[in-house]
């Protein structure tokens, strides 16, 4: 039977998903000015951008000035990614972000070595010295993450028996380091979930760690975002990533067709419709989502900021009755 969540915690990650994938310059104040937009919406977390080398993401190479630009709006997260210790030091140097440790693993071998240079079994060691870091800069750690946990176009079909032993192992690290992991991410990295592998791996995963609290980011490359957050939602799913307008994509997939996160407002209007309770006014993120595509300058695939909300259709029935 389907177990679907009363309200949900959307996370939008459109500012950083989306100007790390685009390959036109983009001003800084125009993403600033979406960052601005977005904050207005409800959302409580908002990704504004990553510290990374310019030179691997040249999109980023304004990070530090969107991040010291836009204006804080009560209530909302702002929150950067980085890789590395000197990521998260220039992100704690900003002084305005909210930074939290993430325990982070990969299902395919093959995607982490050509994303990080590193194998699985170095990466896990690595998340040691991870969580260590972030201890000595007093970051929290409460989450896990997981990429490529549904497939990989380099090795195929990820088995769930490897996503829960590196589930079982980011615990175990979180343990030996006096951490407590509270939510645990899934990504859908180069989009091979399908709505019965998302149903099939969570199940799995919440019948074998139920006190977990689990998350999902879709990437929509194969048009099953949508899809996959409603099965996701059937297993009582309550965190996704999302990213306005379906901004972004992942440059290391080596496939061109790479969507972007599944679009947040389509998400949060499939939620509203089915009185799962998000917090975010549809209006206003629908006109964020038009100002993402003015500001990147071509059509973005998000479906609900061109066909619009059912309100003004309801309230004209309503005042026709």
């Amino acid at each position: 039977m389907a177990e679907f969540p009363r309200e949900v915690t959307i996370n939008e990650e459109g500012p950083r998903e989306g100007f790390q994938f685009e390959k036109g310059p983009i001003p800084t104040a125009r993403k600033i000015e979406l960052i601005d937009a977005l904050s207005k919406t409800g959302l409580k977390q908002i990704q504004v951008c990553s510290f990374v080398p310019p030179k691997n993401v040249p999109g980023m190479a304004d990070a530090d000035e969107v991040a010291r630009g836009f204006t804080k709006h009560p209530g909302v997260r702002y929150i950067g990614l980085w890789l590395n210790e000197k990521g998260l030091q220039r992100a704690l140097a900003i002084g305005r972000l909210d930074v939290r440790g993430t325990i982070s693993l990969t299902a395919s071998e093959t995607f982490l070595k050509r994303n990080q240079n590193r194998t699985l079994q170095e990466n896990v060691a690595a998340q040691h010295s991870i969580v260590e870091m972030f201890k000595q800069h007093n970051v929290p750690v409460e989450r896990a993450s997981m990429m490529a946990a549904f497939g990989c176009n380099f090795e195929g079909d990820i088995p769930v028996a490897r996503v829960l032993d590196l589930v079982q192992q980011a615990l175990d690290i979180a343990e030996a380091h006096g951490v407590t992991i509270k939510a645990f991410n899934f990504a859908d990295t180069m989009a091979w979930a399908t709505p019965d592998s998302i149903r099939r791996l969570v199940g799995t995963v919440r019948e074998k760690f139920p006190r977990l609290r689990l998350g999902l980011h879709l990437h929509d490359t194969r048009g099953m975002g949508i899809a996959n957050a409603y099965a996701g939602l059937e297993m009582g799913v309550d965190i996704f990533d999302a990213s306005v307008a379906g901004l972004g994509g992942c440059p290391f997939a080596a496939h061109k067709g790479a969507a972007g996160n599944v679009c947040t407002e389509d998400l949060v209007f499939m939620c509203e419709e089915m009185g799962i309770k998000t917090g975010i006014d549809l209006d206003l993120l629908i006109e964020a989502a038009r100002l993402a595509e003015d500001v990147v300058g071509h059509p973005l695939p998000g479906a609900v900021k061109s066909g619009g909300s059912l309100r003004k259709y309801r309230e004209r029935a309503a005042a026709a009755a």
